[in-house]
């Protein structure tokens, strides 16, 4: 069974212009996500999909493999299907071009489930929360599962509600995302929901429609680079590794 990774990369960033080819390290981002992806086990193949000719020659220039899209997507999901309609891949995996630190295993623990159960149609990943200040951030997506893993909502708030004290642990939602080829297609072609619109988080349109998402818990952070401030702490962390290496 194929599974294929597709990296959305677009250039214009609202918050942080240009943001694929931001360098840390000697290199653009881009090729820090590249690299860390095709590490990753279960990939059979990895590919670039942007609407820019600059990532586009970034891209070649590191050796990868990367495809032009169309410049009118709304969203990655949208880039990620323009590519995926062409491939014969089963399996499609999301990966977020902002995540420069992303573990391979993380790839790996997501994948997993739709390669063990042939009913499940898409899969993606938690991170139990430790920091109060991320449970009350609405820019921390927080997820809830049932007892089988399987998402009942994704919110910005706090969830669940801290009415009483319970000991129940907050998990955070790291948004890399596994499909079935036909799904995500399909998935794609339907109409954005009400709570989509709402909280402004795009999976929940999967929920809406009565499809399921597969949650597995890991065990690493993911760090995504959407500020300025975000890239320079991106910086420091490979900046302190690479010193730990030479040293």
């Amino acid at each position: 069974m194929q599974v294929i990774g597709i990296i959305p990369a677009r250039y214009a960033s609202t918050r942080l212009p240009g943001k694929p080819l931001k360098e840390i390290a000697g290199q653009p981002m881009i090729q820090h996500v590249y690299q860390q992806a095709v590490a990753a086990d279960s990939l059979a193949q990895v590919i670039v999909a942007t609407d820019d000719q600059r990532i586009y020659q970034a891209v070649e220039d590191f050796g990868g493999q990367v495809e032009m899209t169309s410049k009118d997507h709304q969203t990655g999901t949208d880039r990620l299907a323009e590519v995926a309609q062409n491939l014969e891949a089963e399996i499609i995996v999301n990966i977020q071009g902002d995540e420069p630190l992303l573990n391979p295993e993380m790839i790996d623990q997501a994948v997993e489930p739709l390669l063990e159960d042939s009913t499940i149609q898409m899969g993606t990943l938690k991170h139990k929360i430790i920091d109060q200040q991320e449970i009350d951030s609405p820019h921390i997506v927080k997820v809830v599962t049932d007892q089988d893993d399987f998402a009942l909502y994704f919110s910005r708030t706090a969830i669940p509600y801290p009415r009483q004290e319970t000991g129940l642990d907050y998990y955070k939602h790291i948004g890399l995302y596994v499909y079935r080829r036909d799904f995500l297609l399909s998935y794609t072609e339907m109409e954005q929901t009400p709570l989509e619109e709402q909280e402004s988080l795009e999976q929940l349109r999967v929920l809406e429609n009565g499809y399921r998402i597969k949650v597995v818990e890991t065990e690493y952070e993911a760090i995504g680079v959407d500020t300025l401030e975000d890239l320079e702490r991106v910086r420091e962390i490979v900046d302190s590794e690479q010193l730990t290496v030479d040293s």
